[in-house]
């Protein structure tokens, strides 16, 4: 963990660097790969599936025998926290359902917006060293209430060829039956390109490594879109002497935990709170499964000591976090002054953990600075804004001559004698 004390705004930039890796070599990987699934489909994710996760399969899609066995060896309280979480989630994203209303812009001009669902996208789903069950939830739930024809899921199988049994219990609660055991590159390059068994997506979901975010910015710039660039996961908590230091220690872990390349970021206007959390943290460290994980990922991390919550707020906004928390008691008095954020907790008892598994908000998130013009997964990810027009004769006779104007200093004549001749056809009348 890096203390930083009282830092002048030159310093800023610098201390609010992200990890950076060398992904040259990575990118000419990821392109190998995909270009090998593009032209050689299914038999190409399963020799990749053979080289990088270590199964030997000879098909690809999840059965429906394996999708009721799944249910057998998923304990009741999971389940029951699962159809919680599903819960909380639909009625989030359903609040969020678009109403277009019809604007008269001038007498005869009828302008308005209606939202179509996309009609295949895919989730992909990690399954290395935590298979993320809960994002099978985040991303599936918004796509069945959008309305998406055809959602396809990829998740990386373990060694004897089968899918964590608690992602197929997501993906059943969840309304998704296309699944398919693919992971990493291949599975993004599966869904973008097509293959023999997946079924070819217009738009890609969800997290991953290095390889899967490079895979997902490589396929994005000609075959598919994705839902947004990204890299490792962070979190930003601002606090001070009337936050509880064992709450924040134990925000900063479950941070940590996701991975080496985490990043986590204290800032506080109390030296004294800062050694507290920094005491709680290696006691709580020391008893986690995953401690080495967050061990090092605390070496990426930050503890910032600043004069007053006004600095803390602008320092927090410069460094635009995937997950803001802001743990003091008086949060109503910062809430306005959040501009860069994923997603926010507020309050002592509003853990990033809510966020990730059941209070109903989404977990895919903008990272690595992202969030300065990027915002989460929501209902609109999975939907195009379609706008319409109507004009009457009225309405040639209200913008008509305009756009003939526009159209003729832009030296655009054929634009001009397209109304040209709608507003000769009613003079003729």
């Amino acid at each position: 963990m890096n203390i930083i004390k009282y830092p002048k705004r030159s310093e800023w930039s610098r201390i609010l660097e992200r990890p950076h890796l060398d992904v040259s070599q990575l990118n000419a990987t990821v392109q190998n790969v995909l270009e090998r699934i593009k032209h050689e489909g299914d038999a190409a994710v399963i020799e990749f599936e053979s080289k990088f996760d270590h199964v030997n399969m000879t098909s690809l899609a999840v059965s429906e025998a394996e999708m009721n066995e799944a249910e057998g060896l998923v304990n009741d309280d999971l389940h029951h926290a699962l159809v919680l979480a599903h819960h909380n989630i639909a009625e989030f994203h359903k609040s969020q359902e678009f109403d277009g209303k019809k604007v008269e812009t001038q007498p005869g001009v009828t302008c308005w917006q209606k939202s179509i669902p996309i009609q295949k996208v895919g989730l992909y789903i990690p399954g290395g060293t935590a298979p993320l069950f809960s994002t099978v939830l985040m991303l599936a739930t918004p796509a069945k209430i959008a309305g998406c024809e055809e959602i396809v899921l990829c998740t990386p199988p373990n060694r004897e060829g089968k899918v964590n049994p608690a992602i197929l219990v997501a993906a059943k609660i969840a309304g998704v039956n296309k699944i398919y055991k693919a992971g990493g590159v291949q599975a993004i390059g599966a869904m973008a390109y097509g293959t023999e068994s997946v079924p070819k997506v217009y738009k890609i979901f969800g997290p991953g490594n290095q390889y899967v975010m490079a895979a997902k910015q490589q396929v994005s710039l000609h075959d598919v879109a994705i839902d947004m660039p990204a890299g490792p996961s962070e979190v930003c908590v601002i606090a001070n002497d009337t936050s509880n230091h064992v709450f924040v220690a134990a925000d900063l872990l479950s941070q940590a935990e996701h991975g080496i390349d985490s990043q986590v970021i204290l800032i506080t206007t109390s030296e004294e709170f800062l050694n507290k959390v920094n005491e709680e943290l290696k006691a709580q460290l020391d008893i986690l499964p995953r401690k080495d994980i967050a061990a090092k990922a605390l070496d990426n991390s930050k503890f910032i000591l600043v004069s007053d919550m006004k600095e803390a707020m602008e320092l927090s906004n410069a460094y635009a976090p995937e997950h803001l928390i802001i743990s003091i008691d008086n949060y109503e008095s910062l809430v306005d002054k959040v501009i860069n954020a994923g997603s926010v907790f507020l309050g002592g008892y509003a853990c990033e953990s809510a966020g990730d598994y059941a209070s109903g908000t989404n977990h895919t998130l903008p990272t690595h600075g992202y969030a300065l013009a990027y915002n989460g997964v929501n209902l609109d990810s999975y939907n195009r804004k379609v706008t319409f027009q109507h004009l009457t004769k009225d309405g040639i006779k209200s913008i008509g001559h305009a756009v003939e104007v526009m159209a003729e200093n832009e030296q655009l004549m054929a634009h001009k004698n397209a109304m040209t001749v709608r507003i000769m056809d009613i003079k003729n009348k």
